[in-house]
């Protein structure tokens, strides 16, 4: 009977983030201060004021999202949470992971802001706007969704990017061969098929240039081994070693996000439950969905705080 922490992922900013948090608690002012800090510019105001097309810039949504989660973490560490002795172990998708990573003190809060900018600019520089494309395949198997992608393959490079579970894949790659491939899932009986409002075809092969980008931030960052095993994106199974956590975040520019693998790996693990920390409630939606046996959490006001660590203490 353990829990894990889980760290949400692009998709799930919004205006005014963080701004009651900040209102209510030092420790979590503190954080975006060392966010804004770090980045030499006042991202706390996008994000509590917005306005949301500049939230929602890669660049930015990438470290605002990790400023609150972990904004959370040291407001439930002031109230008595010890990561190691009360959390089995953290995850996050796509750049939750380095959410995960920050708070399980692998990366610090300002190198973790620095990277994530780093990335959310690389991976927006990688592909020219309007070459790549990605899409959401409801309702077909993996396997059905890796045959469309192979059939689609004569059009372009396209490839799974994330595996959210519940009937719910992404595909990513060139414009023309997502396209293909979201038409052939049609056909072969995809509730829907839904080619998706995003600036750049992330984790797909195209994103060459954003992980070798990435290589060379992460060889210069000082990283230490978490205190807590990190549940990989590429490889949704638990990781230690700082290096090769920095190897593994390379591979997750461009490789595929397997998320409903790592909710099956708690499952079989005795994680009871995943508690969300940070802005909204999609992985907890996506864990009801995967496993039942699961239950999904979400922590992102004071009240969710209490709530948690009351049971974290029980």
């Amino acid at each position: 009977m353990a829990v894990a922490f889980t760290f949400p992922g692009q998709g799930s900013q919004a205006v005014g983030m963080g701004k009651e948090l900040a209102a209510e608690f030092a420790e979590a002012r503190a954080v975006f201060e060392e966010v804004d800090e770090a980045l030499g510019e006042k991202l706390s105001a996008t994000m509590f004021e917005g306005p949301e097309e500049t939230l929602t810039l890669t660049a930015n949504a990438q470290p605002a999202l990790m400023a609150v989660s972990m904004a959370l973490i040291r407001v439930m560490e002031a109230r008595g949470l010890v990561l190691k002795d009360m959390v089995a172990y953290v995850a996050g998708h796509s750049l939750g992971e380095y959410s995960a990573l920050c708070a399980a003190g692998t990366f610090s809060i300002a190198d973790t802001a620095r990277l994530l900018r780093i990335r959310g600019n690389a991976m927006q520089a990688a592909v020219p706007v309007g070459k790549g494309a990605m899409a959401a395949i409801i309702g077909l198997e993996h396997g059905d969704v890796e045959a469309v992608c192979a059939a689609a393959r004569a059009e372009g490079s396209v490839q799974i990017a994330n595996d959210n579970g519940g009937g719910q894949l992404v595909i990513s790659g060139e414009k023309a061969a997502v396209e293909k491939a979201a038409a052939l899932a049609s056909e072969k009986g995809a509730k829907r098929a839904l080619m998706l409002p995003v600036s750049a075809p992330f984790h797909s092969t195209l994103m060459a240039p954003a992980a070798d980008a990435m290589r060379e931030a992460l060889a210069r960052v000082e990283k230490k081994s978490p205190v807590v095993p990190v549940v990989a994106n590429v490889r949704a199974a638990p990781v230690t070693d700082a290096d090769e956590i920095a190897r593994l975040l390379v591979e997750q520019v461009t490789g595929q996000v397997r998320w409903r693998e790592t909710v099956e790996w708690f499952a079989r693990n005795d994680v009871t439950t995943l508690y969300e920390i940070g802005s909204g409630k999609v992985l907890t939606g996506l864990a009801r969905r995967i496993d039942k046996s699961v239950n999904g959490v979400a922590v992102n006001s004071a009240a969710d705080i209490d709530a948690a660590l009351a049971a974290l203490n029980a």
